[in-house]
C-alpha cells in the first residue's frame, strides 16, 4: 500500500470511498481530480487542512440537499471543495477552472500515461 503526501481522513465526512481500505474512483475524472488537489497541495498551493474544511462543508450542504437518505457523489462534493478553495485562493479564474475541469471529465480512462512530460493543472 503506497502512503499519501497527506493525511486522508479514514471515517466522519471528509472520508473518501474506499473498499478493502484501498481508495475507489467510480470514473476516471474522480481519480484525476483527487490526484490534482494532493499535487497542488503537496506543491505548497494550499494546506491540506483548508481542503478538508471545504470538503467538509460541501459533503454537509450535499446532506441537507439529500436528506431523504438517498446517496450524493462523494466526488461532486470533492470537486466543489476544490473549486471554492481556489477560488477563494484567487489561484485561478472560475472559467479557466471550470474549462480545465471539462477537460480532464472527458478524457478517457486509461489516459494518464507517464513520459516525463508535466501536466499543467
Amino acid at each position: 500500500m503506497s502512503t499519501l503526501p497527506i493525511e486522508l481522513d479514514v471515517d466522519g465526512p471528509a472520508a473518501p470511498p474506499r473498499s478493502n481500505g484501498e481508495l475507489v474512483f467510480s470514473q476516471p475524472w474522480q481519480a484525476r481530480i483527487f490526484g490534482v488537489t494532493v499535487a497542488l497541495s503537496e506543491a505548497g498551493r494550499f494546506e491540506w487542512r483548508a481542503f478538508q474544511r471545504e470538503l467538509i462543508a460541501a459533503v454537509a450542504s450535499a446532506e441537507r440537499r439529500h436528506e431523504d437518505g438517498e446517496n450524493f457523489p462523494y466526488y461532486d462534493c470533492w470537486l466543489e471543495a476544490l473549486q471554492s478553495l481556489l477560488g477563494d485562493l484567487s489561484l485561478v479564474s472560475s472559467r479557466d477552472l471550470a474549462e480545465r475541469i471539462e477537460s480532464l471529465k472527458r478524457r478517457p480512462a486509461g489516459h494518464e500515461h507517464h513520459h516525463g512530460c508535466a501536466t499543467r493543472v
